[in-house]
């Protein structure tokens, strides 16, 4: 499956709502007296409660995200403070400001891109060194050479490339650019919402800076907004991670039980069980074996009626209908299972890929790949008044799998229906050449 196929827009989605609402207070002429106090105080709130929380989840790049969007915020808020106080600039004011804007899409970006890889001690001493090293080298700069870094700094270096809109010193956008090109490709290359978060938070810092000294509540706001947006995100994934099974992308075991909390008087759960799963993992191996588990689970979210299919554990899966008696279902869960049956696998010789897509055509044509099919058997029940409880209905159909397999495997049942008839045995995967 192509990697492209992962992008959602809702991976953008709540950062892109936290940033326009950000952008929209940050314009208003003034803000009332909750929201002032509330925007002086959250960036130092988000750093220690978001760090915290960032810490305890072994998420290293975002706590030194935030950081640096702290110390970027509290140098730039002392300027902003005294400009509103005193009425003018301090003389240090253009020299900090141009470092800011030059250190922190370096900085943001390369936090951003830095994967946690080695031991987290370790990983915290890198991170912590190159936030020093850096920081140690500005400081020292600003101090011995001020003019001429500032002057440095200001230079005009493509005058074509001078307009009035562009308010940042121009060694800044380049870095801009670099940082939203390596950060969409890590979105790309990984989809994921804590990706989006920092491109869209980077995006946010690049409207933030010009507007420092134009807009007055501009740095409050946005930078409350940049670090909630990266806080969100890392509470999202922990959310996914708890609740989604990774293999499938199908919600797990525990958002189950939190389903089964929440369903009304009438409803419809069915367990499917992927048939000899064992054994075909022995044959062809536990990546495949892999690829068979995402595609009954792309099969079953599929369901209709209302239904929507669970990871419950290994290769067996759980469908849950809300307000559905059981004749509504079983044709949905017949065409699921047919659906199942007749999709088929191509196996591939991992040692013997082609080199490039000529080889690859060139090779199809000669000679049919490898296809397996796989079936599932399915126990459903509903409640009634023998399964009051949703954890009894659970356990009628999961006594109902067992009769599907009992009777043959590749079929659906219902708890208390009689065998009947026994279907053909498939005892072994199908296999076509």
């Amino acid at each position: 499956m192509s990697r492209f196929a992962a992008v959602r827009f809702s991976h953008f989605l709540p950062s892109l709502l936290l940033l326009l609402g950000g952008f929209l207070l940050a314009r208003l002429a003034a803000l009332n007296e909750f929201f002032t106090s509330l925007f002086n105080v959250l960036p130092t709130l988000l750093l220690l409660l978001g760090g915290s929380f960032c810490l305890v989840y072994g998420r290293q790049r975002e706590v030194f995200l935030l950081l640096t969007l702290y110390l970027g915020y509290f140098l730039l808020d002392a300027q902003v403070d005294h400009f509103r106080a005193v009425g003018q600039v301090r003389s240090d004011a253009a020299l900090i400001f141009h470092l800011c804007s030059l250190l922190l899409p370096l900085l943001y970006s390369l936090y951003a891109a830095w994967l946690e890889r080695t031991h987290l001690l370790q990983d915290l001493i890198a991170r912590a060194a190159v936030l020093l090293a850096l920081g140690a080298v500005a400081v020292g700069m600003a101090q011995r050479f001020p003019e001429a870094l500032l002057h440095w700094l200001s230079r005009v270096r493509w005058p074509v490339l001078q307009v009035e809109w562009l308010a940042l010193v121009q060694l800044a956008y380049p870095l801009f650019l670099l940082g939203l090109i390596v950060l969409v490709v890590q979105y790309l290359r990984a989809p994921r919402p804590l990706h989006a978060a920092q491109l869209v938070g980077l995006c946010g810092l690049l409207w933030m800076l010009p507007n420092t000294f134009i807009l007055p509540n501009a740095l409050n706001v946005m930078s409350s907004q940049i670090m909630l947006i990266l806080v969100a995100a890392v509470a999202h994934e922990a959310y996914q991670m708890a609740f989604r099974d990774e293999l499938t992308g199908l919600p797990g075991r525990r958002a189950l039980n939190e389903r089964l909390q929440r369903l009304g008087r009438n409803y419809v759960i069915a367990m499917a069980d992927v048939d000899h799963f064992k054994k075909f993992n022995d044959t062809h191996g536990h990546d495949v074996g892999d690829q068979v588990l995402r595609l009954v689970a792309s099969q079953l979210s599929k369901i209709g009626g209302g239904g929507k299919a669970y990871r419950y554990g290994g290769e067996e899966f759980t469908l849950v209908f809300p307000g559905k008696t059981l004749e509504e279902c079983l044709p949905h869960l017949e065409v699921i299972r047919q659906a199942i049956e007749t999709y088929r696998i191509q196996l591939r010789d991992k040692q013997q890929r082609p080199q490039n897509d000529e080889q690859g055509r060139a090779r199809r044509a000669g000679s049919a790949a490898q296809q397996v099919s796989v079936t599932v058997s399915m126990g459903v029940a509903e409640r009634g008044l023998q399964q009051r409880s949703p954890e009894e209905v659970l356990k009628a159909a999961d006594q109902a799998l067992y009769n599907a397999k009992s009777a043959g495997r590749n079929c659906v049942r219902s708890y208390g229906q009689r065998r009947g008839a026994v279907k053909q045995d498939v005892s072994a995967p199908k296999i076509a050449r």
